[in-house]
């Protein structure tokens, strides 16, 4: 049995040797386990054995053998990785290149009019990857890429082939364009997708069928209807439908719900501006929530409210998500805070005057949707979102000692408020180390930053932007 303490180099070389069978224990850490059997372990250590965790509990109670690498992580918090359940990942070369758009008009003007339909495959690829990578530096194990700029089979391929690269537990969210020239391969090919890339459920990449709530923004073909709901149920897959909001995504959801269009399987994004029936109905059937907390607030989607108090009325817990880094941050810490923040102005606000006591949402609250919920909300709360045994070990190592971390007085207050991509000193997704010592593993982030610059400008060049 070999120990040494989880921040030495000794471990750094220890773990990119490690075979995957031989068992690792972190122990001596602050383990928030977002089981609600479990809460937080202090201290605690996980085991994990393969891509699987195979144990969690007090330190000292779990097996140990010979052959086991046991890491001291001591001044450390283990938690589940965070999971994003909608981002346009296609687009990241074009970070902030319109920082203060003013509505959903000028981004759906600017970068899906005017950019998207300038890339080429190879550009897809690399802007996924980039959107990847960067999700795993800050912690997020699990992305949703809601990928709707797949001019052609190969552009798809393209997509997938990026989640694939980087090891990212992906999910695949496939749409047509929503303009310009395409090969009009979309719903049918996803029916290759399914044999080429998805032939089995137990493996770091799912695919789901991605729509749009109504005709408004791009005609009848991608909005969500009978005929998506039976090439989802075709192919035994989930349904991710954005742009969800205001009176005509009331009524479309209204629609579906009379149809039998929507159940757990399906999640719907946004959903701000939604009346109370079409809350009712999502909750009554089961239907999962994407909310964006700073799309939704800084680009002004209907009425710019994150919809967390709507959702929680009716008893759905939503997931988060970033959507376009074209005009927004790219890391989960964001969408936490952001929502807290917004959704306690608002409590205070309402209650502000009155004698009524705001009912303000917690730290735990958005630690759930970040995780468990997100998990759930992409259709893998069986997998993954939570430190159980017989979950997928997708983890974060998190540095407790660091200046703006130190003292660690309530675990999930500090992951949530303290906690930014440079404390993340290790992701592991599912047993494999992705980022240790604070750097990504594998990744030259020299040479990435070249490609980037080149398929940005070439981009841009043939959108004549440049």
């Amino acid at each position: 049995m070999t120990t040494v303490a989880i921040d030495s180099p000794q471990a750094r070389e220890l773990l990119l040797q490690r075979p995957a069978e031989r068992p690792l224990l972190l122990t001596g850490a602050v383990v928030v386990t977002q089981d609600p059997a479990v809460g937080v372990l202090s201290p605690g250590e996980l085991l994990v054995r393969g891509t699987r965790i195979e144990g969690v509990g007090q330190v000292g109670t779990l097996p140990r053998s010979e052959d086991t690498l046991v890491l001291d992580a001591g001044g450390h918090l283990l938690s589940p990785g965070f999971v994003d359940t909608h981002r346009h990942a296609w687009e990241a070369q074009l970070r902030q290149l319109m920082p203060d758009v003013d509505d959903l008009g000028q981004y759906v003007t600017s970068t899906l009019v005017g950019i998207a339909p300038a890339y080429q495959p190879e550009d897809v690829h690399l802007g996924t990857r980039l959107a990847a990578l960067t999700a795993i530096d800050s912690g997020i194990t699990c992305m949703l890429d809601f990928a709707h700029n797949a001019r052609s089979a190969a552009h798809s391929d393209a997509g997938v082939q990026a989640l694939l690269d980087t090891g990212i537990r992906g999910v695949h969210a496939s749409m047509r364009p929503h303009f310009g020239a395409w090969d009009g391969h979309w719903p049918k090919d996803l029916h290759r997708l399914r044999e080429q890339f998805f032939r089995t459920d137990d493996q770091l990449l799912t695919l789901r069928l991605a729509a749009l709530a109504t005709d408004e923004i791009a005609g009848p073909e991608p909005a969500y209807g009978p005929q998506l709901a039976q090439v989802a149920r075709e192919l035994g897959i989930g349904v991710s439908v954005d742009a969800v909001f205001g009176a005509s995504g009331s009524r479309a959801v209204l629609a579906w719900a009379e149809a039998g269009l929507l159940s757990p399987e399906v999640t719907l994004i946004h959903c701000n501006g939604l009346d109370q029936q079409a809350w009712r109905a999502m909750a009554d059937t089961g239907t999962t929530v994407s909310t964006a907390p700073t799309s939704e607030a800084q680009i002004g989607l209907e009425n710019a409210v994150p919809a967390v108090d709507e959702a929680l009325a009716v008893g759905i817990r939503p997931g988060l998500s970033i959507d376009v880094e074209v005009a927004l941050a790219s890391d989960m810490s964001t969408q936490m805070r952001a929502l807290l923040a917004i959704q306690r102005m608002r409590a205070v606000e309402g209650a502000y005057g009155t004698d009524r006591v705001p009912q303000r949402i917690g730290v735990q609250d958005v630690l759930d949707f970040a995780t468990i919920e997100g998990a759930r909300t992409n259709g893998l709360g069986e997998v993954t979102g939570s430190l159980r045994a017989g979950k997928q070990a997708d983890l974060l190592v998190v540095d407790g000692r660091a200046v703006n971390t130190m003292p660690v007085n309530d675990p999930v207050g500090t992951l949530v408020l303290s906690v930014d991509a440079r404390n993340v000193q290790g992701v592991l997704i599912a047993g494999t180390p992705r980022k240790w010592a604070g750097q990504l593993l594998g990744v030259d982030v020299r040479a990435l930053e070249a490609d980037v610059v080149a398929s940005r400008d070439a981009v841009l060049r043939r959108a004549g932007r440049r």
